[in-house]
């Protein structure tokens, strides 16, 4: 590869999200996330590289009541 072909690219601030968020669904669901990670689409922008398909991280809270008492939330 000679030097003019040779380019160094970054991760855009979008992409380095879409890698944690891909991270944080392997660790919430226990699962490997090299798949996720080797069906990632980039496409190169002004700002470095960006994910065209990132993982999409769905979470359910837990129903949840807080009381307000002497100024500190408690958890029921």
């Amino acid at each position: 590869m000679s030097e003019e072909t040779k380019k160094n690219m970054t991760l855009s601030d979008q992409a380095l999200g879409a890698v944690m968020m891909a991270l944080q669904r392997s660790l919430l669901e226990q699962s490997d996330i090299v798949p996720v990670l080797k069906g990632m689409k980039f496409r190169l922008s002004d700002t470095g590289l960006v994910v065209m398909n990132p993982p999409i991280v769905r979470a359910s809270s837990p129903d949840v009541t807080t009381t307000e008492s002497d100024s500190s939330f408690v958890v029921e």
